[in-house]
């Protein structure tokens, strides 16, 4: 019977910072969101302290300094490579692997012995942590859903060590009643709110529920994830996972912008990373958006707005998405008025190599590969000396505009003038 994993970094982005700041391996850690606004990852210490998840940064500020918090802005490029070096190190148990978010992978065994699991999750945990230094903790089911239920009790109970199965469905139900509602995977806030107005509080009263019942009131999504919880597989894994249809990349500024020129930057800034996300899916792009807007939480007048342009020939040529963005935000710009957040949304999106070509890409094919092989190379040398070791002009380079990092650590593992000093 195939039996499937749920690998979770623990603390994921607090486990990253730790790994190059020895000091701070036993202490109380937080990172924080974009614009140092909010914790969005703890290590055990800081959560056996009582610093809830989504604690304000300016509200906890004394608190963090009385009970020597460290507190590290958020570092995505750093957790991004590490995510990448964890994943490759998972793709070596199994070619069968779903990578679920930047800290979660779902793996499939096919012939996996019941009675092994321990020792399959103990050696995933040993080479990951061997290999990356990050620590994981390993659920096992025959579902997915029954491998994140599994996951939840690995994370949680020490006794676990790290490693935990629900794959016997006569033992499932005792582990399945521990379980919360609000806590199964696939019931959002509102179903939650729903079934315990009902009384029904936990998985295990949940998957008891008629189909019936379950399917008027919590929708076909809400019944698959009562016959996951059974042990029907309705979630399979996702091994060739599609290309994204929209890419969006956006960020609320550090300070508030008003000049047309610091807008210009970011959303140069912005089209270039999407442009790079399209590129590495193997796409082109048909259309281009963007959007601005003010801060909706203060008194000052209000304004926001987008854009849309339908491109005659789809494309992955950044300056050419540059351009057409820039296009459209002069399109929406207004004076006066004290933006928060721009944002580039790429539309229309198409496999570049698994299209109907047009007869205006068909005369302009020779110039098209020119574009390729310079995206080609922009692409390599970024990824060789780190990102954005060269980039555009109409990206600006004080960029004073950017979100607010003030604790922020080095890019570690992606730029060579950054890496770690052995003293």
């Amino acid at each position: 019977m195939k039996i499937l994993a749920l690998v979770d970094c623990n603390n994921f982005y607090v486990s990253c910072e730790r790994l190059f700041a020895p000091s701070v391996r036993n202490a109380p850690a937080v990172v924080l969101s974009n614009n140092d606004g909010c914790v969005i990852s703890r290590s055990q210490e800081a959560k056996d302290i009582g610093v809830p998840m989504c604690a304000p940064a300016f509200k906890y500020k004394s608190f963090f300094e009385k009970n020597g918090v460290h507190v590290f802005s958020s570092n995505y490029e750093l957790y991004g490579d590490l995510s990448k070096r964890v994943v490759d190190t998972l793709a070596t148990f199994t070619p069968a692997m779903e990578v679920y978010s930047i800290d979660e992978s779902f793996l499939e065994f096919p012939d996996a012995d019941f009675n092994n699991l321990e020792e399959i999750g103990q050696k995933i945990r040993r080479k990951v942590l061997k290999w990356t230094g990050i620590p994981v903790s390993v659920g096992f089911g025959i579902t997915k859903t029954l491998a994140k239920a599994a996951n939840r009790f690995a994370k949680k109970e020490k006794w676990t060590n790290g490693v935990f199965e629900l794959c016997d469905t006569h033992k499932n139900d005792k582990f399945l009643q521990q379980i919360p509602i609000n806590d199964i995977w696939g019931i959002g806030r509102k179903n939650s709110k729903k079934l315990t107005d009902r009384n029904i509080t936990t998985a295990h009263l949940f998957k008891e529920l008629p189909d019936l019942w379950i399917r008027k009131n919590l929708t076909v999504t809400g019944l698959q994830t009562a016959m996951e919880l059974r042990g029907v597989i309705c979630l399979p894994l996702d091994k060739y996972q599609s290309a994204k249809k929209t890419i969006v990349t956006s960020r609320s500024f550090g300070k508030p912008v008003s000049n047309l020129s610091e807008l210009e930057e970011s959303v140069a800034s912005y089209m270039t990373r999407a442009a790079e996300k399209l590129r590495r899916q193997q796409s082109l792009a048909k259309g281009v958006m963007v959007y601005i807007e003010t801060n909706p939480h203060n008194s000052l007048p209000q304004y926001s707005n987008s854009a849309k342009i339908t491109l005659q020939v789809a494309t992955d040529y950044t300056p050419e998405l540059i351009s057409v963005a820039l296009t459209c935000l002069r399109s929406i710009y207004k004076s006066g008025y004290k933006f928060k957040k721009t944002g580039v949304i790429l539309l229309g999106i198409v496999n570049k190599y698994n299209r109907q070509a047009n007869l205006l890409e068909l005369t302009h094919e020779s110039q098209s590969e020119k574009k390729d092989n310079l995206m080609k190379t922009l692409d390599a040398a970024n990824s060789r000396f780190g990102k954005g070791i060269l980039s555009y002009a109409s990206e600006g380079t004080n960029k004073p505009w950017q979100m607010n990092r003030n604790f922020k650590s080095k890019n570690y593992t992606t730029c060579w003038a950054e890496l770690p000093e052995i003293k």
